[in-house]
């Protein structure tokens, strides 16, 4: 059920950002694996995350301000949030990525909705209609298509590397984000409130980050990782976690989540466009599964 302050307006955005936002966090599992061995993790995670609090003080900053008491009321809330959302979904994505693809990461974060839908049940028990089941069960269908290769006897030879288990689990702190960030309310608007989830995970990083650059050393800055952590602070980091919230707030985590079954459709046409990889028949019929699963899962239909 949307929240009564949800209005026609915000969600008609709220379900064309459905589609666009994937994109966005696509945009972070390719460049994932394209830093992969160019920025340690735990270092390309601060800077990301620091950068989107730069970026965003701009315009919040009063309200951060202002909203002080409520910040001390909501601390630990935050300090959960940056944890999962910033540490878990950011550094372990990066150290994932040494070993697996991005393809893979598309995949793997795929399952996401499935855990949001379980995890709303069982932690709030919150409804799910047989109209979302049936659009579910379609988009995730679609996702299976384009993971066998349209060929059932692929699941029979599926391996898993070290990478593929560390985004595994990073994709159920990401369920568990999602959940958390609908039901914990919040008096802060949805860009302050990011600003303030974003410092929480910058700080629980820092014994982290302590340890790695003891380890590795700091990061070798020229004109490609400045570039990779400026796509990443402002694309998958402000655009992709900023509508992330919007929609959360206005169609529920449930239905949001279902945004993550684009991922592995997304990643292929990324790599049709910029790549030359030819779309295989299985992306087309993953496609079709999935689309009009999204517009079944996340579309009411309107009362007679």
């Amino acid at each position: 059920m949307e929240p009564a302050t949800s209005s026609a307006r915000d969600l008609r955005i709220a379900q064309i950002l459905l589609f666009v936002t994937p994109a966005m966090f696509t945009t972070n599992m390719v460049m994932a694996r394209a830093t992969a061995g160019l920025i340690p993790p735990v270092a390309l995670a601060e800077l990301r995350w620091i950068g989107v609090v730069l970026v965003l003080l701009p315009f919040c900053g009063r309200e951060l301000w202002r909203s002080r008491i409520a910040l001390r009321r909501e601390w630990w809330h935050l300090v959960v949030l940056g944890f999962l959302g910033m540490g878990v979904c950011g550094a372990a994505v990066y150290y994932g990525a040494f070993t697996t693809t991005a393809t893979n990461i598309g995949l793997i974060y795929a399952t996401s909705p499935v855990m949001i839908i379980l995890l709303s049940r069982m932690l709030f028990a919150e409804r799910f209609s047989l109209r979302q089941g049936i659009g579910t069960a379609l988009a995730l269908a679609g996702v299976l298509a384009i993971i066998l290769r349209g060929d059932l006897s692929t699941i029979l030879h599926l391996t898993f590397t070290p990478g593929d288990l560390i985004i595994l689990g990073a994709a159920i702190a990401w369920a568990l984000y999602s959940v958390l960030l609908k039901h914990w309310r919040s008096t802060l608007s949805v860009t302050a409130r990011l600003s303030a989830i974003a410092f929480a995970g910058v700080a629980v990083m820092l014994p982290v980050q302590a340890y790695e650059l003891a380890v590795i050393g700091p990061p070798t800055f020229d004109l490609r990782t400045v570039a990779a952590v400026a796509t990443l602070i402002l694309v998958p980091g402000v655009g992709a976690y900023a509508t992330f919230g919007y929609m959360t707030k206005h169609l529920g985590p449930n239905r949001t989540g279902l945004m993550l079954y684009l991922a592995p459709v997304y990643t292929a046409l990324m790599a049709w466009l910029l790549l030359g990889e030819a779309f295989a028949f299985y992306h087309w019929l993953g496609a079709a599964l999935v689309l009009p699963g999204l517009y079944f899962a996340t579309h009411k239909p309107d009362p007679a």
